[in-house]
């Protein structure tokens, strides 16, 4: 199934919301400028947005809805399912997508969309402190993409989309080497 990937990616995040604790929502994560709060946001707006654009070919407006507000879990859960069924919809790797920041194929698309479920995910679990050794053979799968995709002029402090590359520990999870490629402290 060409949406495996990114089905166990929004598994593997869910299982973290599933342990988060509505106390946290304003406490901070490893993304510099976002709380909880705003990572949620952005988490649960993500697969909202990854199914529209899909649907459409067209990313649509943020329309700053806040995810926090209702039923988190119910709200990613729909809108995982919705992007799980778009990004496997007939065509749907193929087609040419309008994203704000280039045109892209569905397929690269869905990479990214994977990409940024799966590590906000470990965002979400260390700001919250879970174990980061989320869905392991899933990150090494992650980090070798990101390793032949992410280049360098991609990094940099905020708004660049990924920090300078941080040496992990000795011993880290793959998702915590993963983190670390894509800038994050472990």
């Amino acid at each position: 199934m060409v949406t495996e990937n990114l089905a166990r990616a929004f598994a593997s995040t869910r299982g973290v919301l599933e342990n988060m604790k509505d106390a946290d929502l304003d406490a901070s994560t490893p993304c510099a400028s976002w709380s909880i709060r705003d990572l949620l946001n952005h988490i649960v707006g993500g697969t909202h947005w990854f199914a529209a654009t899909t649907e459409s070919g067209v990313a649509p407006e943020q329309d700053g809805t806040d995810w926090t507000a209702g039923d988190i879990l119910a709200s990613f859960d729909a809108g995982s399912a919705a992007a799980v069924a778009a990004f496997g919809a007939p065509g749907a790797q193929e087609k040419i997508l309008k994203l704000p920041f280039g045109e892209f194929p569905g397929a690269a698309f869905m990479g990214l969309a994977t990409s940024d479920a799966f590590t906000h995910g470990w965002d979400l679990a260390r700001a919250t402190g879970q174990s980061t050794d989320l869905d392991p053979e899933l990150a090494s799968q992650l980090l070798a993409a990101a390793a032949m995709m992410v280049p360098d002029q991609f990094r940099g402090p905020e708004p660049m989309p990924f920090g300078p590359k941080v040496e992990p520990p000795a011993g880290a999870t793959a998702a915590d080497k993963l983190a670390a490629f894509l800038g994050r402290q472990v």
